[in-house]
Formats: C-alpha cells, sequence, structure tokens
C-alpha cells in the first residue's frame, strides 16, 4: 500500500529528494515553494517509508504524516450569506487544509429555513464527487433536526458540525459533532482550537473506515501511480488552475473538461489496458469543469474480463 507523507525544509539539496521519489516508486502529489522554504506532499510504498526518511534527515528537513492527503472533501453552508457561512466553517476547511486534504467550502443554493430548506439533485452530485462532506448547521435543535432531509441522499460519508446535540441523525450521518455552530469570530480560544482538533480527528476515522473498506477489494491502480501518467498531457500540465489533479479516495479529479477531451482519456493506456476499461470516466457536475475518475476494483475487472470471455 501507499502512503501519504508531507516533507517541510529548505530547497538545499531538494533533487535528492525528488530522486529518492522516484527510485522508490513514488509520486509527487503537491509542491509549495516559497523563498528558501519548500513543501512537498509525496505518495510513497509503506515500506519505504524508512528510505525517504534517512532522505530527509541528511537534508535538514523533516517528514510529517498527513492522514487526509489524497483526499478532496466539501465543507457545505445552509447558503453562502454571511448568516449561514460563519467563520467556523473557514476554521474548519483550514484545518482539514492542515492534515493534508484538499477542501472546498460551497453553499446551497436554499438551504435557508427549517421549513423552505431543499438541496437540489445537481448539489447532491456535486458533494457526491468528494471523498466525504461536512455539513454546518446552527444552533437550534429543531432547525438542526428539521434539515436532517438535507442529508439523506448524499452517497459519500457525512460529518454533522452544529450547536445543539441533535437526536436521530445516527442513519444519515457517519459523525455528528456539537457545540460549534454559528458565530461571527474565528476560532482561536484553547477550547475551540481543541474542539476543531475533534473534527479533524473524527474525519480521519471517517476516512480510515473507508480506505480499510477499498482495502478489502484493492483498486486496479493506485490514483497515485495514474497521476504521473496524466501530467504528461500537455492541457493538463499547461492547465492554470490550482493543483491540476487531486488525487481521490477511489480516483481522481483532472481540471480539464472531459468532452473535450474525451478521446484522450478513454483510450490512455494504463498497465497494457485503456483508461476507460478500468474507470469510469465523466464530466463533472459542476458545469463540465473538471473530469472525474473512479476507478475500477480488482475484481470489477475481473469481471468485465470474465463477461468479455464468455
Amino acid at each position: 500500500m501507499f502512503e501519504v507523507v508531507k516533507y517541510d525544509g529548505g530547497v538545499y539539496r531538494s533533487n535528492e529528494l525528488y530522486e529518492a521519489i522516484e527510485d522508490v516508486g513514488g509520486t509527487v502529489i503537491n509542491r509549495m515553494h516559497s523563498a528558501q522554504v519548500l513543501t512537498v506532499t509525496m505518495s510513497i510504498p509503506e515500506e519505504d517509508h524508512e528510505v525517504i526518511a534517512k532522505i530527509t534527515k541528511e537534508i535538514g528537513g523533516q517528514l510529517f504524516n498527513v492522514p487526509l492527503a489524497g483526499t478532496e472533501i466539501a465543507v457545505v453552508g445552509c447558503t453562502l450569506g454571511r448568516h449561514h457561512m460563519p467563520h467556523p466553517i473557514c476554521d474548519i476547511a483550514e484545518i482539514l487544509r492542515e492534515e493534508g486534504s484538499i477542501s472546498v467550502v460551497m453553499g446551497l443554493a436554499r438551504g435557508r429555513g427549517k421549513k423552505t430548506s431543499q438541496i437540489s439533485l445537481r448539489e447532491i452530485s456535486i458533494i457526491d464527487e468528494y471523498d466525504a462532506v461536512i455539513f454546518m448547521l446552527g444552533n437550534f435543535k429543531a432547525c438542526v433536526e428539521e434539515k436532517k432531509a438535507l442529508m439523506e441522499k448524499i452517497s459519500v460519508p457525512v460529518i454533522l458540525v452544529c450547536g445543539p446535540e441533535p437526536e436521530g441523525m445516527e442513519d444519515v450521518c457517519e459523525a455528528v459533532i456539537s457545540g460549534v455552530g454559528r458565530k461571527a469570530a474565528r476560532m482561536k480560544a484553547p477550547e475551540e482550537r481543541a474542539k476543531l482538533n475533534e473534527i479533524a480527528d473524527t474525519v480521519v476515522k471517517v476516512i480510515s473506515e473507508k480506505k480499510a473498506m477499498l482495502e478489502e477489494d484493492p483498486l486496479f491502480i493506485h490514483p497515485a501511480e495514474l497521476k504521473p501518467l496524466l501530467e504528461s498531457y500537455e492541457p493538463i500540465d499547461m492547465c492554470l488552475r490550482p493543483a491540476p489533479i487531486v488525487l481521490h479516495l477511489d480516483g481522481l479529479r483532472v481540471k480539464i473538461p472531459y468532452r473535450e477531451h474525451k478521446e484522450y482519456f478513454d483510450n490512455l493506456m494504463v498497465y497494457g489496458r485503456r483508461l476507460s476499461e478500468i474507470a469510469d470516466i465523466r464530466e463533472s457536475k459542476m458545469e463540465d469543469s473538471s473530469t472525474i475518475i473512479r476507478i475500477k476494483t480488482m475484481s470489477a475487472v475481473r469481471d468485465q474480463d470474465a463477461k468479455k470471455a464468455e
């Protein structure tokens, strides 16, 4: 299995780090270079962790575990209005980034009101493109419980963050974290930072359970192995959007339109097979701004081969 770790250190001798990553069969997921400070998020085989740790120490850097790296998580508020998009949403998104995830903040078009709140099928489809979703609701117990309907049809793991402790949410949420709610200030106090750490730990637990399920029937190819193949495609290499390729637990988001590049995606050769044979590829529901690749499991590919052989 692959693990994702983060290097923090200087630029000096960083080429040795890149060479070591390539030698062990790893891949660079993201790199940030500011002055003489370098941060590299990488995916490497677990058995080669000590090799990378040794190189990191030799060149004067540090290696950190980032349990949420290789995931993309949505943080959803009822609307984008300031009444429903309070500061805690930004703090939650930030703590997820510190743990390695790509976090995206969004609001529903018609989420306001205890009796009038709703979520459209398109919004559900967009949320289902992520690895997990955090719903941030408010300070009134009856209102939070009434808005249970917003989360009922979502397929990805749901974590609910709100003020009071609601009842009857166990069948729609993997976890419920109370004690946050709406507030017009950043979460800076020690007890508030502890609550953010609780949220992060809960998300890590939920994601770990999803990873364990995937390990029971592994993917045909790990997303981190597919990423370097995609990076060689010029439109992706020239893409100016932040993080043109985002890793998911079971695939990738590639930030170029599928319709315009369908022939490339469908016919990309991976271990002697076309990508369309080992993955489900479709356009993002977000105005075809991206391509969503869901890699099939080993058993799904075997079943597919068996049907063809009949």
